[in-house]
């Protein structure tokens, strides 16, 4: 399916050295993703090579940006076909991954994809706002992130609340992020967050891409997260 020396060499750039058995499940991946593509929506990004960049080496810039301990717990909140997570987990293995999405077909898509990759992963199908809510997941994980076209203003409201205090939430977003970044300070901040740094790359085919590394330092207020209708339409300033 893919070019696996290809995606050795673009990893190895960033400073990902691919084992072959890494490079195979990443293989397998590519051609699950694509096979599934067929009957549900999981992504537009359908040849191999941007498959390579955009959504493996794209993932894995995850791992450059904050510094995850041994066995650390991550949620992929609204994870779509398990990016960033699933890559990371193969990069890393002692990752202790729940995968979060709302639509039921992608859950699926979700388990038999960790089952063939061998991933031990909880894949959960809830709305990221009702899941926030849960006693077991509420403040649970180590790492919260998305990768996601939303307002990072509205993603900090759906993910800060499942982070411990001295936790991160990180955001992978697009390289025009300072507006954005002002607009969200307000929202963080009544999470309990706190922007720790930006991490700016450059992906080989030039598409700018920004990693937010927001620190969890207070409890998120038990009002939070809203249902999505409220958050819509009364975004906090």
């Amino acid at each position: 399916m893919i070019d696996k020396n290809f995606l050795k060499s673009v990893a190895l750039q960033y400073g990902f050295e691919l084992t072959n058995s890494m490079a195979d499940s990443f293989d397998t991946y590519a051609s699950l993703l694509t096979e599934w593509n067929e009957k549900i929506n999981l992504t537009a990004i359908t040849e191999p090579k941007e498959i390579c960049i955009k959504h493996f080496v794209d993932s894995l810039l995850l791992l450059k940006s904050v510094d995850l301990p041994e066995g650390a717990s991550l949620i992929d909140v609204g994870t779509g076909a398990g990016f960033p997570s699933i890559p990371c987990a193969i990069y890393k293995s002692d990752l202790n991954i729940t995968l979060l999405d709302s639509l039921n077909k992608r859950i699926t898509f979700l388990n038999e994809l960790t089952r063939m990759l061998g991933i031990n992963a909880e894949c959960i199908h809830a709305r990221a706002e009702d899941a926030g809510r849960e006693t077991d997941l509420r403040e649970q994980f180590n790492i919260a992130t998305a990768r996601a076209v939303a307002h990072l203003r509205e993603l900090s409201e759906y993910c800060l609340p499942f982070v411990k205090v001295g936790g991160y939430f990180v955001a992978l977003k697009g390289s025009d992020i300072e507006t954005e970044l002002d607009e969200a300070k307000p929202a963080i901040s009544k999470m309990g967050g706190k922007i720790e740094r930006v991490e700016k790359f450059k992906l080989p085919d030039d598409m700018g891409r920004s990693v937010v590394v927001i620190k969890k330092i207070s409890q998120t207020p038990t009002k939070y997260p809203r249902i999505t209708a409220k958050i819509k339409k009364e975004p906090i300033k």
